[in-house]
């Protein structure tokens, strides 16, 4: 698992971050670069191919290697050709073959993120799922640094070409670990009764063809949702996205317009899987149970609590996803960059393997669903640590403080909620389910911090002009003197109120999370206890 994580991240860096890098270098525009996050839209949607590799057996290798390890290997192996065809490219010459590639390769690294988490349920018992995606998030850490440093130290020695080429050699290590791997349990591939309907060649390709397209707007609409992103919707309606591209993020009205791209996107997915109505015909026959059925099965496996779980894996990391904010905090205090990567990008990431750890512990320790409720009470308590940063304002060891206890415990809930996740998927059904999981749980959280700069803007000014915060301003009165300066000019508040708007912040930031720890709750007492072992 610890080299499948590593296999795993990989590209995801590669493909837009670090090849962002590569592309302005090169002299390419900001508003090309922008384009480029198409290659991570995959990502987001992956559960819209995840049936295809349930139900899909690759010839020769399924028999020799099984039928998850054989599609790893595949994807794998794309992805290594794919980083390689990229390392060949110049983006001053062939930006659009470039581009084309790293679609290639996200799409490629998406499915091998679907084949790794079902051969991750398959291979290994319940009670082993909490080690396993410790072990896999470990790995996945350890490849978003390797490739998000060592292809620029690389490129700034020799050339970005050369970076990229060892990039792709490095992913030898997931496909190593897929070659040795224990072969998960027999796969099952659930029947799909077409019996009594006569194929029409002709008008099934047509209804083929209709079906698709709506496949592909459907998951292009619900992707700029869940992505955050409206770069897929200009795919379909020009560059300037029917006008909207400007109120996507940062306006009172960007979560409406995700919220609706996703709905609107999953509704058109599943109208293109439903049935013709008074006519069975095999493709609506074929994607009614490749979609249907898996959530079928989950709503009648878990009768009465199914709304419940997934409204619990939709809320259950919010806390985490709605700071996205910290740069600009950190930033605020008076810290500078170096400061800020020293801390969060070594020493945080360091806290967050040990939470990812501890994690892993926990849920072979305690049971999976005692430690599903202590990380929804660390994820959200948590937060409650960067209010005495706040208060202090520029002190290195109150960050370390922060970031460290805050890093150990969104590890601790990440690892616990992978594990949940894992145990609500049933045989055959694997790659589907927890692909749709996946897909959904951060979304709540993504949309939700789309108005975390408003709130703390608004609660400063709220602080500055004698409104309901006001009496929080005494809380900064002890800062460090360059704290909240250049932040508060920007603002155009009072320092001392531009803080007092962060502590307003992380203590909503905190109480979103009790909605996590009241599901939690609720599930936990209606899933019956295994007897200990």
């Amino acid at each position: 698992m610890l080299a499948l994580g590593f296999s795993a991240g990989l590209p995801n860096l590669l493909i837009f971050d670090t090849l962002s890098a590569w592309l302005r270098d090169g002299g390419v525009s900001l508003a090309v670069i922008g384009f480029f996050s198409l290659a991570t839209l995959a990502y987001s949607a992956k559960f819209l191919w995840a049936p295809l590799v349930d139900r899909t057996r690759i010839p020769v290798l399924t028999s020799w290697l099984g039928h998850r390890r054989s599609w790893m290997l595949v994807a794998q192996l794309v992805v290594m050709l794919g980083l390689w065809l990229i390392s060949g490219q110049d983006p001053a010459k062939s930006l659009g073959t470039m581009a084309a590639v790293a679609v290639f390769v996200g799409f490629a690294g998406a499915t091998q993120d679907i084949v790794i988490d079902a051969w991750r349920i398959e291979a290994a018992e319940a009670r082993q799922q909490g080690i396993m995606a410790a072990a896999y998030q470990w790995g996945y850490r350890i490849a978003m640094i390797v490739a998000g440093a060592v292809p620029l130290a690389l490129a700034e020695i020799y050339n970005w070409s050369l970076s990229y080429a060892v990039m792709a050699t490095l992913m030898a290590v997931g496909i190593a670990a897929a070659l040795f791997a224990p072969r998960e349990s027999a796969h099952t591939v659930r029947p799909i009764h077409a019996e009594g309907v006569p194929a029409r060649p002709a008008v099934e390709a047509v209804e083929w063809t209709v079906r698709a397209a709506l496949l592909v707007f459907g998951g292009l609409v619900a992707g700029a949702g869940l992505a955050g992103d409206p770069s897929p919707l200009a795919l379909v309606f020009g560059r300037d996205v029917l006008g909207l591209a400007p109120f996507w993020k940062g306006t009172p009205w960007s979560i409406f317009l995700q919220v609706g791209a996703v709905a609107l996107g999953l509704s058109v997915i599943a109208l293109a899987c439903s049935p013709v109505p008074g006519l069975r015909t095999r493709p609506g026959l074929y994607l009614g149970a490749s979609f249907g059925a898996p959530l079928k099965d989950f709503f009648q496996r878990y009768a009465g609590t199914a709304a419940l779980i997934l409204a619990l894996i939709c809320m259950y990391r919010v806390s985490d996803f709605v700071l996205n904010i910290m740069n600009p905090f950190y930033l605020d205090l008076g810290f500078t960059k170096v400061e800020i990567a020293e801390v969060r990008k070594v020493f945080g990431v360091a806290a967050s393997m040990l939470g990812v750890f501890l994690g892993g512990w926990a849920v072979v320790k305690l049971g999976l669903m005692r430690a599903l409720v202590i990380g929804a009470f660390a994820g959200a308590i948590s937060n409650l640590i960067y209010i005495a940063l706040a208060m202090v304002g520029h002190s290195m060891p109150a960050l370390f403080m922060a970031i460290g206890i805050d890093n150990v415990a969104g590890g601790f809930a990440g690892t616990c909620l992978i594990a949940y996740m894992s145990s609500l998927t049933s045989s055959g059904f694997t790659a589907t389910q927890y692909a749709l999981f996946s897909s959904l749980y951060a979304l709540p959280g993504k949309l939700i911090a789309s108005q975390s700069g408003r709130i703390i803007e608004g609660a400063a000014r709220s602080a500055s002009d004698g409104g309901a915060f006001a009496a929080l301003n005494i809380l900064i009165g002890s800062v460090t003197p360059e704290s909240y300066v250049t932040g508060a000019k920007t603002a155009q508040v009072a320092p001392a109120a531009l803080g007092a708007g962060y502590v307003v912040f992380f203590i909503y930031s905190a109480l979103i999370g009790v909605a996590a720890i009241v599901l939690t709750f609720i599930v936990a007492a209606r899933t019956p206890t295994p007897p200990r072992t």
